[in-house]
């Protein structure tokens, strides 16, 4: 059984283990949670000081000040009731009471997956004390402070709550199973790691691991050169983290594809779903995310991810030219996607959305801004950078697309889209003046996706521009095999620069006219044979 304790704006989840207001869940430690639910159980009668204590550190003896110290926290957090007084009153030589009683209700929370140890809501992760695991002890710090910066990073995401520092770091000198300790905290998914340096050289592997199942979701390891503690510190984290929420992201979508329906899904059952269709990317899973997501936006109208996806998902079949009517997509893309923003300001992924529905407005402005702010936010957010690079490069600037289409490209090697940031890294590469580097891009994106006749289309260019004539043709005879695509991703970039579609088309009507050439070439050579033999004959 799991009590949930309504008062105010706030709940308190027992089972779940989160606080959360107007449906946001909270940072808070595990202890301040174990304080608050013996406060709220107590319905606004006094909790004595010792009571407090021993809920929150059990069987332990620890000072007064300790307590002092997470009331001071949960004041904070809570903020005053709706006559403005704190929720946490003092009773002086006594303890501490709530300022009004809370709602109860006992009954078992509703689980849309038993398997599910967030009952169908949003994802939940705690990033486990990283190790140190170098010769000198005293680096332990170093370990913590990259654990700390991980956390505030993963925070950033937004769309699935991270248990804080102080709820994290009690297993740092207690070894557990991870399933317990999932258990515990309330989460998941665990994030552990260590920390290994050398010299001037630092590695961190890290592993992300599915508690209910034992699943190993993603493992990795980024060496560093030690310059500046901090400055290498915050890099650190952002790469994991960015590292780590695409593939959170694809667990999670996973998970409500195998979901079956029932009268107890939520909205962001709804927005995972949608998501898993969405990253499919053909005609007909997009067209079935949008309706997930237009269904999770009118069951939940305050879960501003459905309006996002919902922009995403617009933009997507404008591009790949799967709207039957690409004005109201665009009119619906851009509404759901301000709404996004509106509804959470600091959301990267928000202002993300707002940034690809601009793109494909050709309102390169806005989408620049809209993606600097995304970047800003969540520096180790892949896609911010990204859309940043599009926009970039569509407003004519190859140089600046370059270097934000790398950073986004190097913070998640595995996106299933990655095949479209490739290709247009290839043609910012193309238009810097570097045909070698925007080959090896377009191939990389046809290793992502073999059929995609833009990619082509750029290799044959690039192969042309370095002089490679042979292969620039049998690009455009691979692409000249495959069947006419329904739409062209890259429309925006050609109509706002019609000088660089001038160049490409030309690098291509050289190829053709060499192939055109070698041919009557060829065909004359064989006339001139023929005819000596006639004439030895």
């Amino acid at each position: 059984m799991g009590k949930r304790f309504a008062f105010g704006p706030l709940l308190l989840d027992a089972r779940m283990g989160t606080l959360s207001r107007d449906g946001r869940v909270l940072a808070v430690g595990q202890r301040g949670l174990l304080i608050l639910r013996t406060l709220l159980e107590a319905q606004g009668e006094v909790v004595a000081k010792s009571t407090l204590m021993a809920a929150a550190w059990p069987g332990l003896v620890v000072e007064d000040s300790n307590l002092s110290v997470q009331i001071a926290a949960l004041r904070k957090l809570l903020g005053t009731t709706s006559e403005g007084a704190q929720w946490i009153l003092t009773v002086p030589r006594v303890g501490y009471r709530l300022a009004e009683a809370a709602a109860v209700d006992d009954t078992a929370l509703e689980q849309a997956d038993a398997g599910s140890a967030d009952g169908g809501r949003r994802p939940s992760i705690a990033v486990m004390p990283f190790k140190n695991l170098s010769d000198d002890a005293t680096q332990e710090y170093f370990a913590d402070g990259v654990t700390e910066d991980v956390i505030a990073a993963l925070t950033r995401f937004r769309w699935f709550s991270v248990r804080g520092r102080n709820s994290s770091f009690v297993y740092k000198s207690r070894a557990v199973e991870p399933k317990t300790a999932a258990l515990e905290l309330g989460v998941r998914y665990l994030l552990t790691g260590a920390v290994r340096r050398s010299g001037d050289r630092i590695r961190i592997s890290a592993e992300l691991v599915d508690a209910c199942d034992g699943r190993y979701i993603w493992a990795g390891h980024h060496d560093f050169a030690l310059l500046d503690m901090f400055e290498v510190q915050d890099t650190i984290a952002q790469q994991v983290a960015g590292s780590i929420e695409p593939e959170l992201l694809k667990s999670e979508a996973g998970l409500a594809a195998q979901r079956r329906c029932s009268g107890s899904v939520t909205g962001w059952d709804l927005v995972a779903r949608g998501s898993w269709f969405f990253h499919q990317v053909t005609r007909p899973t997009h067209l079935q995310a949008r309706a997930l997501f237009r269904q999770a936006r009118q069951l939940d109208a305050g879960l501003p991810e459905a309006r996002m996806w919902l922009g995403r998902v617009n933009a997507g079949l404008i591009a790949y030219g799967w709207s039957e009517d690409p004005d109201a997509d665009l009119a619906e893309g851009l509404e759901a996607a301000l709404q996004a923003v509106q509804m959470d300001e600091k959301s990267p992924y928000a202002h993300y959305a707002l940034a690809i529905v601009s793109v494909y407005m050709e309102s390169f402005a806005l989408a620049i801004r809209a993606a600097e702010k995304a970047a800003e936010l969540s520096p180790g957010f892949a896609l911010g950078h990204l859309v940043l690079g599009m926009a970039r490069l569509f407003s004519g600037d190859a140089g600046k697309a370059v270097e934000s289409l790398e950073c986004g490209l190097h913070l998640n090697r595995y996106d299933p889209q990655n095949f479209i940031w490739y290709n247009v890294l290839s043609l910012a590469y193309l238009f810097s003046g570097d045909a070698s580097e925007a080959l090896q891009c377009a191939t990389t994106s046809l290793k992502v996706r073999p059929t995609w006749r833009s990619a082509m289309e750029t290799a044959a260019a690039c192969c042309t521009a370095l002089g490679r004539t042979p292969a620039a043709r049998q690009w455009l005879d691979q692409m000249t095999k495959l069947p006419l695509a329904s739409g062209d991703a890259l429309q925006p970039l050609w109509r706002s620069n019609p000088r660089w579609a001038g160049e490409l088309q030309a690098l291509l009507d050289t190829t053709l006219r060499e192939a055109h050439a070698e041919v009557l070439a060829a065909n004359g050579h064989a006339e001139c044979e023929r005819a000596q033999g006639k004439r030895t004959s």
